[in-house]
């Protein structure tokens, strides 16, 4: 069995700020996180599975559907994965109709990303899910509250490499003032 050394491994080490001792660790929070996001994520399983897409096609339809003439670099950024995993996922994309492809206006070796209609509903149907789920934690939580679940994911997000889409958010760029609650 190899040896773990963490010493200078994580981004906090290296930001300077010191783990937490044993006893001050956030056994609580860690674990709800972790079911929260199988739960939330699960929702939208369901459906991917019965049209054979996991987990990236929603992510990469989700933001191509938020975010119309994204482009594939910025996706890539975004997302924070490699060229090649992109690909694969993004042709099954293309080629199932969920999303369609166009050269830039101005340069034409950018590739723009569009959602067509079928890939708008089939996002429409799993933030529709998330959306319940998500209604449903706060039903019983006052408006300040949702307003506090909102500053504390933006805070649990790296602030030194903040995401283009990030940035729009915050800005509220596209849709981002229609859509918030």
């Amino acid at each position: 069995m190899a040896d773990i050394n963490f010493k200078g491994s994580s981004s906090i080490a290296e930001g300077g700020n010191a783990a937490p001792a044993a006893e001050d660790l956030r056994w609580d929070i860690i674990e709800l996180l972790f079911f929260a996001y199988r739960d939330f994520v699960g929702d939208a399983d369901h459906v991917l599975e019965e049209f054979g897409f996991g987990r990236a096609h929603h992510r990469v339809v989700h933001f191509v559907q938020r975010y119309p003439g994204l482009k594939v670099a910025d996706l890539l950024d975004v997302l924070r994965i490699t060229k090649q995993s992109l690909g694969r996922v993004l042709k099954q994309l293309l080629d199932e109709g969920y999303i369609v492809q166009k050269a830039g206006d101005s340069d034409r070796r950018q590739r723009l990303l569009f959602a067509t209609a079928k890939g708008e509903a089939l996002v429409a149907k799993l933030a529709g899910l998330q959306t319940i789920r998500i209604d449903r934690a706060l039903k019983d939580v006052p408006a300040s509250g949702a307003d506090a679940v909102r500053q504390f994911l933006l805070g649990m997000i790296d602030q030194d490499d903040p995401d283009k889409v990030l940035e729009i958010i915050l800005k509220g760029g596209p849709r981002a003032a229609k859509d918030s609650r």
